[in-house]
């Protein structure tokens, strides 16, 4: 096993730069997740993920780290190797939310990227700000692309752990699906591990492996909640919703299932709902449940459950906003759900600014009136 920081000092980072500026701190930081010291390891990552990962951008530092994350994971006196595999993740993509539940739509992204290059003003500061961005994003997505071969190797660790990150972060790259989809198929083939299991299902539907819809079925009728939950996602995603797969995601919604996943940060209820919310024509039971699990959220997890809600209830947003007689029943029960959801989710302005959207009222007394709640 070679030295995973092998030409860290052959960088030049002080000429790249991250959010703070110069990055000439970055070779201490990614040489601190190697430290026997807990603290010293989690002082460094979170200072990466501030720097190289702040609030989701990325940096001329963020691909040149890419390489170094993914040696550190490999390597097997790294400890906590999970850790720079999900920041490599990261990097990559920014915030799964922005993927899911279909994916990485990676051709729109090459597209949208060579049509800015080919048509903005590179003399106006924000549009050479947003190039310098997208430039920045597109460099640490094919970084860990590059990476991939080493980060497939890792289906095969012993630790559960690093396996399941490694599902998580090779579902993001539909381009090397052809290589990819066998090694999910493999590793599912071997392993025992529930979660585990459930970040390969959903991976592999992610990179629309159709080749493992009988799979996929297995699962869903299988006892173990987890990967019941997974293969229902990936079913959702491959257009194979049939009622079985509805009634799993719905379930979700209402009382998803115990266990670790990275996809959204753990919120597997969130996950259901907008993969319910993406279908065309969800039964009424599927809305009921996303209504009851909207029901069950506060603060700031209510704030996606809403707008999946809306989403799966008014698909459009109801501008001008109609009587609330002239709603549908679904709609009603939408309306009146986030009406009666806590205080501590109406003193956020990320709802306020979800119903404005979708054109209803933003005071909390107002939309209570407005659903005839007293």
């Amino acid at each position: 096993m070679g030295e995973p920081l092998a030409g860290l000092d052959g960088i030049d980072w002080a000429v790249l730069d991250h959010a703070y500026g110069s990055a000439e701190d970055v070779p201490d930081l990614l040489r601190a997740l190697s430290s026997s010291d807990e603290d010293e390891r989690e002082a460094a990552l979170g200072e990466l993920f501030t720097t190289v990962f702040h609030q989701g951008s990325r940096y001329g530092a963020s691909a040149a780290a890419v390489p170094f994350l993914l040696g550190l994971a490999s390597h097997p006196g790294t400890p906590e190797r999970t850790w720079p595999l999900y920041l490599a993740a990261a990097l990559a993509i920014g915030y799964d939310e922005a993927h899911l539940p279909s994916g990485v739509d990676i051709a729109t992204w090459r597209e949208e990227a060579a049509r800015l290059r080919e048509t903005g003003d590179r003399d106006h500061f924000d549009f050479a700000w947003t190039l310098r961005s997208v430039e920045a994003e597109l460099a640490a997505y094919d970084a860990v692309r590059a990476g991939l071969p080493t980060v497939r190797a890792l289906f095969g660790d012993d630790d559960a752990g690093v396996r399941a990150a490694a599902a998580y972060t090779a579902g993001w790259f539909p381009e090397e699906a052809a290589a990819t989809l066998p090694a999910l198929e493999a590793l599912l083939e071997a392993e025992q591990d529930p979660v585990v299991i459930a970040h390969a299902l959903v991976a592999a539907g992610l990179l629309e492996g159709r080749a493992l819809l009988p799979r996929f079925r297995e699962h869903l009728a299988a006892a173990e909640p987890l990967p019941r939950w997974a293969a229902a996602i990936a079913l959702a995603r491959l257009g194979a919703a049939d009622a079985p797969v509805i009634a799993e995601l719905a379930a979700s919604s209402a009382s998803p299932p115990e266990g670790e996943a990275a996809f959204l940060e753990g919120d597997l209820r969130l996950y259901s709902a907008l993969t319910l919310a993406a279908l065309d024509g969800a039964p009424p039971e599927a809305v009921d449940a996303v209504l009851d699990g909207l029901s069950r959220t506060s603060g700031e997890a209510s704030f996606p459950m809403a707008e999946a809600a809306l989403r799966l209830t008014f698909r459009t947003p109801a501008l001008p906003l109609p009587r609330f007689a002239a709603l549908t029943p679904a709609q009603q029960r939408t309306v009146r759900t986030i009406a009666e959801l806590p205080p501590e989710s109406w003193q956020w302005g990320n709802l306020l600014e979800i119903l404005r959207a979708w054109g209803l009222p933003t005071d909390h007394d107002e939309c209570r009136r407005y659903a005839g709640l007293a």
